[in-house]
This record gives C-alpha cells, sequence and structure tokens, in this order.
C-alpha cells in the first residue's frame, strides 16, 4: 500500500490537555498540509481547528471521561450533543471495560444505545480497550457493539495498553461475521503504539486475511500521532 493511501485512512491525534496554543496550531497546519482522513481532538479545539480546516478533512472528537469511559448515559448524551453542537462530525468514546465474568451485559447495551441515539447520525467510533480484555470479552463486546450499529470498533486508546495482531485478528473477523450474518458493511479502527509503517502493514495483512474489503471499502481508520509524519519522511 502507498504512503498517500495509508494518509487517507489515519485520523491524525492530538489528545494531550496540557498542549500549547503554538502546538495545537501547528498540528492542525500539519494536518492541512497532510491531508489524513480525520483530525481527533478534544471538543474544546473545535472551533479552532474548524477555522483551520476546511470540509475535505472530517473532526473527530473524544468524549465520555476520555481515557476511561463514563458510567454516567445523561453524561455520555450531553457530551456527544456538545461537540456536534460544536461541529463535530465524529465522535470517538471509551465504553470502559469492567472485570465482572459476565461482562458484556445490559449495562453496556445501554451505553451503546445511549451513544448511537445521541451521536444523532454522525459517524461513531466505540473504543473497546482490547489491551484490558480476553478473547471472549472483545468477542462479545465487538459483536454487541455492531448489533447496535456503531460505525467503527476501535480498538484501545493506547494509555493503558497498545494494538496487539490479536485484537486486530478478531475484530477484522467479526466484521467478516457481522457482514455475512446481516448484510450490513461497518468499520475498524486500530489505535494504540501504531507509529512504524511495517507494524501498520502486518495489521492490514491481517485484516486482508479474514476481509479484503475492509480495506478496500475504506471501512479502516488508523489513529495515530506519529505514523503519518514517519510516511512523510520517508516518501
Amino acid at each position: 500500500m502507498k504512503n498517500d493511501e495509508i494518509i487517507k485512512l489515519i485520523d491524525f491525534t492530538l489528545l494531550k490537555r496540557e498542549k500549547t496554543n503554538e502546538e495545537l496550531m501547528k498540528f492542525l497546519f500539519k494536518a492541512k498540509e497532510y491531508q489524513p482522513q480525520a483530525v481527533c481532538i478534544f471538543p474544546e479545539d473545535i472551533l479552532y481547528a474548524k477555522e483551520i480546516l476546511d470540509s475535505s478533512i472530517s473532526i473527530a472528537v473524544v468524549v465520555g471521561g476520555f481515557p476511561e469511559g463514563s458510567s454516567n448515559c445523561e453524561e455520555i448524551v450531553e457530551e456527544i450533543r456538545m461537540a456536534i453542537k460544536l461541529g463535530a462530525d465524529e465522535i470517538d468514546i471509551v465504553l470502559e471495560p469492567r472485570e465482572d465474568d459476565n461482562y458484556p451485559n445490559e449495562i453496556e447495551l445501554e451505553k451503546l444505545v445511549t451513544m448511537r441515539e445521541a451521536s444523532e447520525g454522525k459517524i461513531l467510533k466505540v473504543i473497546i480497550e482490547t489491551p484490558l480484555l480476553t478473547e471472549r470479552k472483545i468477542r462479545a463486546i465487538t459483536r454487541m457493539s455492531l448489533a447496535v450499529g456503531v460505525d467503527f470498533v476501535k480498538t484501545c486508546t493506547g494509555k493503558r495498553g497498545g494494538c496487539k495482531e490479536r485484537d486486530v485478528d478478531i475484530l477484522s473477523y467479526e466484521l467478516m461475521r457481522h457482514e455475512l450474518t446481516f448484510k450490513e458493511c461497518l468499520g475498524m479502527k486500530i489505535s494504540g503504539g501504531i507509529s512504524e509503517k511495517h507494524k501498520l502493514m502486518r495489521f492490514i495483512e491481517l485484516i486482508r486475511k479474514n476481509d479484503s474489503k475492509i480495506i478496500d471499502e475504506k471501512r479502516l481508520r488508523v489513529g495515530s500521532s506519529s505514523l503519518i509524519e514517519n510516511l512523510v519522511t520517508i516518501e
């Protein structure tokens, strides 16, 4: 895959609370130059981003207690709706894992339905934090998320562990399974320590093994703050 094709899959990310205005400005002008699929930022940065970026770059916003997911459905609704009101095109939100043996259950289902309804048709990417989950729980929460109709199931924030080959394999298989069962084509986002092209290409190889249409139909997103700059450097 060519570097410019990869860049069009990237959610270029700046999720640093203590950043300066200069850091934010530099990030946004880099995004304007590189033209990724989206920028992934905090809600408070939306208005400034919209001043600099044109509509060719989507604005994805993290809400709901990032990097840990909120347990309060009312809070989730409020934050999602506020982000959309400010101009967010996409919502990234953590579905906080639980250690209970019965995870996931009606608690997660209620949160997922709340997120889907509050997002008002905007692209919804639900972060399931794969590093904290067993394979059984990853498959279960992925199936539940896809059944609710999230647009993308996302591996992790990278704050509590990175993306692994196991996670990519499971998510891409479950997307294939969902499409075969329900005739619905949804997507996946991989993030968490993906800074080098060779690592991404291994992940893409795993995805193609399960369902090449995820790549061909651009139903893959890659969350990274540094991959895009490494790709530009080696172009």
